[in-house]
């Protein structure tokens, strides 16, 4: 039986993936945890939630032994946005938190680790249409050296200790479930909540930024597909390329429209824009549909369609 912990479960992708991993091996084995209380009731009252700093390596040991841990998804990531504003801390926790992970993975013989890379890995050099699997890696960001250094890092594990590590280099992520939390994709899920509560809205990218997306129905398929995969057919380990869709924030906002008319959206560039230009428009996922069967459900009408119905819901509701 699997017993997971999972760390960063407060997160947009943790608090989902979390309910979906509690729903397949039962609440009680699969321990939320975070540097933070989470305010999601569903993922307070449907299994043990734990208070846990990644830096405090005793303190993962002290969880592991308590509920006998077999299996580590860890989700703690200072992201895009965030780590330019306070870069020493996104080193601190994406790199020296992950080799805690490590460490205590090999020590306490671990079954597996699952932790998500990110499209912020590419750079300058990287092919911006189908970005190859293998490609040249230099990011502009330290979220983005931190998620090289850490595919470089599973990779190494794998190979000296035979530990499995597995990993997805994740698109952009859109929820109507929790709010993204500093990336520079979270324009991509503000449209949406915005064009719901007040029909207009203010982006801070250019109206042809163009990235890889993906709903938060297929990133959750992925996550699982991978960690259920037979750990012997994988080549890659940590840094599956995985596709949905692309699109831009033009054909975003006018996908809205056919829904919401009178949506109107205006653009007022910021820092972030350079970080989006530095990454592809599109990636080559072909090794995860090789190696693990990966495959998407959803496009761009689908995935608004479905954002609409559920943000309007919650708005009726005074929820949002």
């Amino acid at each position: 039986m699997k017993k997971i912990l999972v760390i960063g479960a407060v997160g947009q992708i943790g608090t989902e993936l979390t309910m979906e991993l509690r729903n397949l091996h039962g609440g009680d084995n699969v321990i939320a945890s975070d540097i933070k209380l989470s305010d999601c009731e569903k993922l307070n009252v449907s299994g043990p939630f734990e208070t846990l700093d990644i830096m405090d390596k005793n303190a993962i040991v002290a969880l592991i032994k308590k509920h006998n841990i077999n299996t580590i998804v860890d989700l703690a990531a200072i992201l895009s946005a965030t780590g330019e504003k306070n870069p020493t801390l996104a080193w601190n926790v994406n790199i020296n938190g992950f080799i805690n992970v490590l460490q205590i993975a090999v020590e306490y013989k671990i079954q597996q680790v699952f932790i998500p890379s990110s499209i912020a890995v590419f750079g300058p050099g990287t092919p911006l249409d189908s970005a190859p699997q293998e490609t040249v890696l230099k990011p502009t960001t330290m979220y983005g050296i931190t998620k090289v250094a850490g595919e470089l890092l599973g990779d190494y594990y794998v190979k000296k200790y035979n530990l499995d590590v597995r990993g997805l280099r994740y698109p952009g992520i859109i929820s109507n479930e929790t709010l993204p939390g500093g990336g520079t994709t979270d324009y991509a899920v503000d449209i949406y909540y915005s064009a719901i509560k007040y029909g207009k809205y203010t982006c801070f990218v250019k109206e042809d930024t163009r990235l890889p997306m993906m709903y938060m129905p297929d990133c959750l398929k992925a996550s699982l597909d991978l960690m259920n995969a037979d750990f012997s057919k994988l080549v890659h380990h940590g840094d599956f390329n995985v596709g949905a869709m692309s699109f831009s924030v033009k054909e975003q906002a006018e996908n809205i429209k056919k829904y919401i008319p009178n949506f109107t959206i205006e653009y007022k560039p910021d820092y972030r824009q350079d970080i989006a230009d530095s990454w592809p428009n599109s990636v080559d996922d072909s090794a995860a549909r090789n190696e693990w069967g990966w495959k998407p459900s959803y496009d761009l009408d689908a995935m608004t369609q479905d954002m609409l119905k559920v943000i309007g819901e919650k708005h009726k509701l005074g929820l949002v």
